[in-house]
């Protein structure tokens, strides 16, 4: 273990003694002037600033902001008032310390545990209880499976099988991009989203490297096609995920608040989402390789690239993994036992699913771990007493996007308990007088904007009480607010650190900011325009928006 005293030993005493020089020693003390140096000048640095000002700012609003009180009057409306900006305070603290990462993500993600029952906002228990439920169950089954598939390469096994399917002969340059996004859309659509982008980026550079590297006498066509690539990996796992509940943690967000804010409301399921999400994300992704092949794929670039990509390299990557092993079948089995599994629990109001077997009581992440309890089960045919996967194999599981969902939850009952989101929303009565299709394009747009700045999960967990508030006051169904709000906060298409995998695109050195500038503006406005027009459509039919909730 790192940090011990360096005494290898193993019959030394765990502690020992320090015996430190008198205090007329020469030597500086504990407390000597090196010492105070060394902690004014940690004291000092950006970090420490940062870590600070979460509790300032917190301390600030407490001291110098005066929400108004709610109607009523009364020691019970200033009580309430006074929950409302601890609420707030708290807010500043944990958005603070988020955007600036003074502290590592997942621990501020855990702040709510000590900050709500200090200030008053809720008791431990309630709290507590927001960093576990269906959601979260969902998410660590289907991370469980994603972590099975990542071990035995089934998803490059895949990724290689359907990039061949569009790799022609003589070589299409466009049909070949269309292969790999559409194969990274596919594999985003059932696990999480920047674990997609970090599957394909391997595939995708891989079948680069066939070509010259990049330097001034580097063929234009080559480079372009280069950009495309990356982008088309990056942004078509964004897209993909924006499909399923499970592609990305913003949508399980949704739910969650969904479910907290609407209890005796019928809950958005895995395949309500579906018939939404999927013809959203394919006129997007359908936009997206459009606008790729128009940018970056220039006639005549067929004949160029054929000199150095052909299928023999994808034949070579894929005769290296061999034949399909029984691990590999029985995790797809379980993987496909588990869509159809989600797709089916609850379908119509006139078909019901096999949820009705259970009185509805078993939800999708009951599914997601019970799926993911039988690879501890099933035997890997590999090793004698060997299973599919054991606890060893889980130790990569995102615990910090586990975290952030709990604390999204939290955040989203304190808000809406507080009383913060109805004062913060008082002085938005002007959105009465809004358009009804208007509704949707302002919603998306300002989600669109923040995410750009802060991660998409922050902006979901920040926007959508927000959002189910300006609902009331507007009179409409709160989700033709939510919906367009939560799907914006994906299109954080404009710079690297607007997601992690764009992180991933841009540290493979093709792709520079203006090439995600040139392909994300025009990708943002489809996108917002695509929900403009199907939020109030088919929206409406899918989640059965009809008035007020």
């Amino acid at each position: 273990m790192s940090g011990h005293s360096g005494n290898d030993d193993p019959k030394a005493p765990l502690l020992a003694v320090v015996v430190h020089p008198p205090p007329n020693s020469d030597e500086p003390g504990p407390a000597g002037p090196a010492t105070c140096q060394s902690l004014i000048s940690c004291l000092l640095t950006p970090n420490s600033f940062y870590i600070l000002l979460g509790p300032l700012l917190c301390a600030m609003i407490c001291l110098l902001v005066k929400l108004q009180p709610g109607d009523g009057g009364g020691s019970s409306s200033s009580s309430a008032a006074a929950t409302s900006r601890n609420m707030l305070a708290v807010l500043a603290w944990m958005f603070a310390w988020w955007l600036t990462e003074a502290v590592p993500m997942p621990i501020t993600s855990m702040a709510p545990l000590f900050l709500f029952p200090l200030f008053g906002i809720a008791a431990a228990d309630d709290v507590a209880s927001s960093y576990m439920d269906d959601v979260i169950a969902l998410v660590l089954g289907s991370f469980i499976l994603a972590l099975a598939v990542e071990h035995y390469n089934i998803h490059r096994r895949l990724a290689l099988n359907i990039t061949l399917l569009f790799c022609g002969d003589p070589l299409n340059p466009p049909l070949l991009l269309l292969g790999i996004c559409a194969t990274t859309a596919f594999i985003s659509m059932w696990m999480h989203n920047v674990a997609a982008a970090v599957m394909m980026m391997p595939v995708a550079t891989g079948i680069l490297q066939r070509l010259p590297e990049s330097g001034p006498g580097q063929s234009p066509a080559v480079s372009k096609f280069c950009r495309a690539v990356v982008l088309g990996v990056i942004y078509s796992a964004a897209v993909g995920g924006m499909s399923t509940l499970t592609g990305t943690g913003v949508n399980l967000i949704l739910v969650g608040m969904w479910k907290s804010y609407f209890p005796e409301a019928d809950p958005i399921s895995f395949s309500t989402w579906l018939f939404f999400g999927v013809p959203l994300a394919l006129v997007i992704f359908l936009f997206l390789w459009a606008i790729l092949c128009l940018l970056y794929c220039p006639k005549g670039s067929g004949p160029i690239l054929s000199a150095y990509l052909d299928k023999a390299h994808l034949k070579r990557e894929l005769t290296l993994l061999g034949p399909m092993a029984f691990a590999e079948k029985m995790v797809l089995t379980v993987f496909g036992m588990l869509i159809a599994l989600w797709m089916t629990r609850s379908i119509t109001d006139d078909i019901p699913g096999w949820g009705v077997l259970f009185n509805d009581r078993a939800g999708d992440g009951t599914v997601s771990v019970m799926m993911a309890t039988l690879l501890f089960i099933i035997p890997s045919n590999k090793n004698k007493g060997e299973k599919l996967m054991d606890w060893s194999k889980c130790k990569k599981l995102p615990w910090n996007i586990v975290l952030l969902l709990g604390a999204g939850f939290a955040i989203a009952d304190g808000v809406r308990t507080s009383g913060l989101a109805e004062i913060l929303t008082k002085s938005l009565d002007f959105l009465e007088q809004a358009p009804y299709w208007a509704i949707a394009p302002l919603v998306s747009l300002i989600g669109a904007f923040i995410t750009e700045f802060t991660s998409n999960n922050a902006t979901t967990t920040l926007l959508v009480p927000l959002l189910i508030q300006i609902a009331k006051t507007m009179h409409v169904h709160p989700l033709l607010l939510m919906i367009p709000g939560a799907i914006g906060a994906q299109f954080a298409f404009l710079l690297p650190t607007g997601t992690p995998s764009n992180i991933v695109g841009f540290t493979t050195g093709h792709i520079e900011i203006k090439d995600m500038i040139k392909v994300g503006i025009p990708l943002k406005i489809t996108g917002i325009v695509a929900l403009s027009v199907l939020m109030p459509t088919l929206g409406t039919w899918v989640f059965g928006i009809h008035g007020e909730i």
